[in-house]
This record gives C-alpha cells, sequence and structure tokens, in this order.
C-alpha cells in the first residue's frame, strides 16, 4: 500500500516469516472457507425451529468460520459467575492463571448499573461444533466436545460485506438472542483494507461503503443488551496505513460505534486493544484514544483468537484502560477460548499443540473493568495446520478439551 514505511513492511514481514512463511494467513483462510462452510447451513428466518443465524453462503449470520489471527509479533518490553448458558453437562474445569489479586484498598469496586454488562450469554442454536456432536451422537470424544466446548456460548461473525442483507442478518441473531432472555456477542468485521492487505484482506470497499454498512449493521441490533467486537485487528494491526489512511479509519470506527449505540443504547461497543504479548499499553491506549474508543465506546477487547493467559490480559487491560482515560464506565472483555495454557512458543499460532480452554464464558467475572471473558473465537475451529482453516476439528477440539 503507498505510503506505508519500508520499517513498517519489514517489521511486518518479520513477524510473517517467524510464523513460517505467512504469520496472518489463517485470518484470510477463515474467512475464505465461510462460503464452502456457510453452504452447509441453514437460515432462521426460514421458520421451523430457533436456527437464528445459521449461515448459509452470503446469506444468514455467519456463526462460522472465526478468523483465527495468529497476531504474534515480538513481546512487548515489560511496563513499569453469572448464570451460564442452559444445557450440556457440567462446563469444563478452569485452567487459566488466576489474575495478581489486589489488595482491598488497591482494587477499584465492581462496575454495577446499566453501564455494567451483565446477563447470560446467547449459545447459538447452530453451530460447526453442534453439527458435529448431533451427526456423530457414537464418536467417543463427543461427550467431552459436547459438555465442554458446545455447551457454551460463542461470538457470531460477520466477515462479509452484504449490503442490504446485513441488518436481517444480525436481526435474526439479536432476535433470538432476545427471544431467550440472553446476551448476544457479534463481530463485525467487514473493515475496508482489512488486514493491512495481507492474506485475511477483504471487507468493504471503502469507508463511505463501510459506513453504509455499518449503519445497517446498527439497525439490526433491536433493544435488548448485546455486546459487540468492533472489528478484531482494526487498531492493533494498522502500522501498515499511512497516517492519513489511518486517522480515516479511525474515524469510521468512531462513527461505527456512536451509530450502534445510537440505534440500541443497551449496546455495548468494544474496541481493539491487541492483547498482552503486542503492543505496550501506553501506545495501544494512544491508538484507541485516536480511535474514539474513550468517547464513543464502551471500552477494549483483548486477546481474540489467542493464547494468553486471562491474568495477563487482566492486568494488561487494566493498564490499557487506566492510560486511554476516558469515563470510569469503560471496560474489557477477554477472549478465554484457548488461552488455558497460555501461549506457545514464539511464533507458533496454526493450531498448536499443548493449549486448553480457558475460562468459560460470563459476565460476571468477580474482576473490576472487566466485563467479561468470551469465547470469540470458537474452540475446536482450525487455523489451518489441523484441518481447514474456520473448521471445526474434532481431534484439535479434543485436546483443547483435555489439555
Amino acid at each position: 500500500m503507498s505510503g506505508v514505511p519500508d520499517r513498517r513492511r519489514e517489521e511486518r514481514n518479520g513477524r510473517r516469516l517467524a510464523a513460517g512463511r505467512g504469520v496472518m494467513t489463517t485470518a484470510a483462510s477463515a474467512v475464505v472457507a465461510l462460503g464452502a462452510v456457510a453452504g452447509l447451513m441453514s437460515a432462521a428466518d426460514r421458520g421451523g425451529e430457533d436456527d437464528t443465524a445459521r449461515p448459509e453462503v452470503r446469506s444468514s449470520p455467519v456463526t462460522v468460520p472465526l478468523p483465527a489471527r495468529p497476531s504474534h509479533p515480538p513481546p512487548a518490553p515489560a511496563e513499569p459467575s453469572g448464570p451460564a448458558e442452559p444445557s450440556g453437562p457440567p462446563p469444563s474445569p478452569e485452567r487459566s492463571a488466576a489474575p495478581a489479586p489486589a489488595s482491598p484498598a488497591s482494587r477499584p469496586a465492581p462496575r454495577t448499573g446499566p453501564e455494567a454488562a451483565a446477563g447470560p450469554l446467547h449459545r447459538h442454536p447452530r453451530s460447526q461444533v453442534l453439527d458435529w456432536v448431533r451427526k456423530h451422537r457414537d464418536d467417543p470424544r463427543r461427550p467431552l466436545i459436547e459438555s465442554r466446548i458446545a455447551a457454551h456460548p460463542a461470538a457470531v461473525w460477520f466477515p462479509e460485506h452484504d449490503p442490504g442483507r446485513i441488518a436481517g442478518e444480525v436481526r435474526a441473531v439479536t432476535a433470538g438472542a432476545a427471544a431467550a432472555g440472553r446476551v448476544p456477542v457479534l463481530v463485525p468485521y467487514a473493515i475496508p483494507d482489512r488486514d493491512c492487505g495481507g492474506a485475511s484482506q477483504g471487507g468493504a470497499p471503502d469507508l463511505a461503503a463501510y459506513d453504509a454498512w455499518t449503519g445497517e449493521f446498527a439497525a439490526g441490533l433491536g433493544d435488548g443488551p448485546v455486546i459487540v467486537i468492533l472489528e478484531p485487528d482494526s487498531i492493533a494491526l494498522s502500522g501498515c496505513l499511512s497516517d492519513d489512511l489511518r486517522a480515516a479509519r479511525y474515524a469510521s470506527l468512531a462513527r461505527a460505534a456512536r451509530t450502534m449505540k445510537a440505534a440500541n443504547p443497551r449496546a455495548r461497543v468494544y474496541f481493539d486493544a491487541g492483547h498482552s504479548g503486542w503492543h505496550p499499553a501506553a501506545r495501544q491506549a494512544a491508538e484507541l484514544r485516536a480511535a474514539g474508543a474513550a468517547t464513543s465506546g464502551d471500552g477494549i477487547f483483548t486477546n481474540v483468537s489467542n493464547f494468553h493467559r486471562t491474568g495477563d490480559e487482566v492486568r494488561y487491560a487494566r493498564r490499557v484502560l487506566e492510560a486511554l482515560g476516558g469515563p470510569p464506565g469503560l471496560g474489557a472483555v477477554i477472549d478465554t477460548s484457548r488461552n488455558g495454557n497460555g501461549a506457545p512458543e514464539q511464533g507458533a499460532w496454526c493450531d498448536p499443540p499443548g493449549r486448553a480452554l480457558g475460562r468459560t464464558p460470563t459476565t460476571a467475572t468477580g474482576e473490576a473493568r472487566i466485563d467479561a471473558y468470551l469465547w470469540v473465537k470458537l474452540p475446536g475451529e482450525s487455523d489451518g495446520c489441523r484441518g481447514a482453516a474456520g473448521t471445526f476439528t474434532p481431534d484439535y477440539a479434543y485436546e483443547l478439551a483435555t489439555g
């Protein structure tokens, strides 16, 4: 892309080479795989059982594939239960490292009231893992995969720029969640120059088209509580953009958040803060501030599709929020889907062995300024090494469930 300093190109190429040619490729592969995988599924709004958001090609909302983004640049320098989703056997045990304890005097009080995300999270009635469970009742791996993965809620991704359809796709998800009295987690993923033009490139053709698309997205949010994970990697992975293009992107993200919150004041919109192994908190906070996160949204998200331990992410998120400033109600949500054993060796990102499920999804974290632990990346959906990118891989799911 024109205007990109050579240093930024070299840094990006270095990250890719460190992971073995194409460190960012699985994000794109998962999105590209969408057409093939989504074609196996049926839409909710065609009647019958509650199939909300079960996707078809260019049709109803996307529950699969969840982009698998490695995001493993060199580590940054060190810086000075609520109600469970119903059905299914008991949840998997917690494997994440507990956040570092804080003294009562130093720990801020957990937020309460309308500004705090709360409520049981929505589990999609259809997903790749649920389809596998239904079709493999006799598989010896099925009971564990069903109880520890399929029984828990996960995010719904919308990676296609599909004007004219997106409002209905989002509405199908939010209406199903509202009918069940639950909180859906939605991931709009259509920003132009997605993945800095790399393997996961895609999205809207330009920011004007993106603004229109996010307006339609907002129209489907309904009036119930909803969590929006606004454009993974859109801020943490923006170094390839020129200053002008980055500023334009950030302005568009701020507009998107304001539009969504105007359409549904109960929506909580979170901005991209990368993860604890990436940018220093102060640098990430400066980028978030430029994108309007302190004034247009409700906080930040970290660790999407990554493996860093919950305790590390809690501490990192709090540092970012402190540096960000803004209203006291700003909080953070953390992707805990695969972080039970922490991050693998540097550069290992593609279905790395030895990983485990992290904390099960909840909005009752008991941690100040941490609004939720979420499964944004659905455990068992491959990064592209154990199976086709974005497809459910039972061997990998079983390893995560037993890790």
